[in-house]
């Protein structure tokens, strides 16, 4: 009897501790897969997928983690990011609306000259006019965060920019629509290409220079076949998204909802656009004290030489595309 009642014994513990055991292991464990085109070492690892990374892992007792694969791991192809995500190939992708102008032409608003008031970011235009005008250019997916670059320049090969004729008939790489209406409106000829095809162009003249932020100088090492950089001139700046496939999201526990939502929107998108514009900070920074630059600083004067024709675009475009409504959303008037 008292076998009896120890073998009985020892059964019953065995199996209260195996449904210890398989309680330490979360049931709803989820692994979310982020892709991106860069090398880890981009400005995007710190600023986007660590934050948001150790924000869901510490909000949900590591049971939402993210994989992260860089460098076009589930993919190559910078311009079919959008398309990755909503095929879920990956849950959650960043990416460029410039490489995929045409889906987005109201939310590149915000790459305008002009279209950031004085003591706004460009992630408050984007979140300002989102809901109400936006999101119908986001089929499929669910925004993460949505920002802007550092205001962009010119970063050439061979060519000191100082006033708008310095441009004419020169090849400009653009990363979308908007900074190709700039640079015809300049007299130059555009040439739209991923970033990562920037460093062998210039390399081998393909293209003259680029118009874009300065943080694309350390990110892509551009330092490396450029030698002038033109800081000040009315450029505007390039826009960004990182995007999660809306069914994915709708399909997870109401907990891990809401880990996501505490760590994205304005808060992952203010942590982006910090971090572009400190990266941009410092590269200019540096360029100034190698020595084997030119760093033209514009005076207000020269600025404004620009700005007469490229100003009027940010109007022109607004208005081709019956957009006031919108553009006024995104200023917050």
């Amino acid at each position: 009897m008292f076998r009896k009642s120890l073998s009985h014994g020892l059964a019953t513990l065995a199996f209260t501790t195996g449904l210890l055991a398989a309680a330490a292991v979360p049931a709803s464990a989820e692994t979310l897969k982020f892709a991106h085109f860069v090398a880890p070492a981009h400005v995007l690892t710190s600023s986007v997928v660590e934050p948001l990374s150790e924000g869901l892992s510490a909000d949900t007792n590591g049971e939402l983690t993210v994989q992260v694969y860089p460098g076009g791991e589930l993919g190559a192809g910078p311009l079919e990011q959008y398309v990755r995500v909503v095929q879920g190939v990956a849950d959650i992708v960043w990416g460029l609306q410039g490489y995929t102008s045409s889906q987005f032409p109201k939310t590149m608003l915000a790459e305008l000259p002009g279209a950031i008031p004085d003591g706004m970011m460009g992630y408050d235009l984007l979140w300002n006019a989102y809901d109400e005008h936006l999101a119908s250019e986001f089929p499929g997916t669910k925004p993460l965060a949505l920002w802007t670059s550092e205001p962009n320049i010119f970063i050439m090969k061979d060519h000191e920019i100082r006033t708008p004729d310095d441009l004419k008939g020169l090849k400009i790489r653009v990363s979308g629509s908007i900074a190709g209406r700039l640079v015809e409106a300049l007299g130059a000829t555009p040439v739209q290409m991923p970033a990562g095809e920037i460093y062998n162009s210039l390399q081998t003249g393909l293209i003259d220079g680029v118009i874009t932020g300065a943080s694309a100088v350390a990110d892509f090492k551009l330092d490396e076949v450029a030698n002038s950089y033109t800081i000040g001139a009315p450029l505007g700046q390039i826009t960004f998204y990182v995007v999660m496939n809306q069914a994915k999201y709708d399909s997870l526990p109401d907990g891990f909802k809401a880990a996501i939502d505490a760590n994205t929107g304005i808060v992952l998108s203010k942590s982006a656009e910090d971090a572009w514009r400190a990266r941009a900070a410092e590269t200019i920074e540096g360029l100034k004290a190698s020595g084997d630059n030119t760093v033209i600083e514009l005076t207000d004067e020269e600025a404004a030489a620009f700005g007469e024709l490229t100003l009027p675009v940010t109007e022109k475009m607004v208005s081709e595309l019956g957009a006031e409504e919108v553009f006024a959303a995104m200023r917050g008037e």
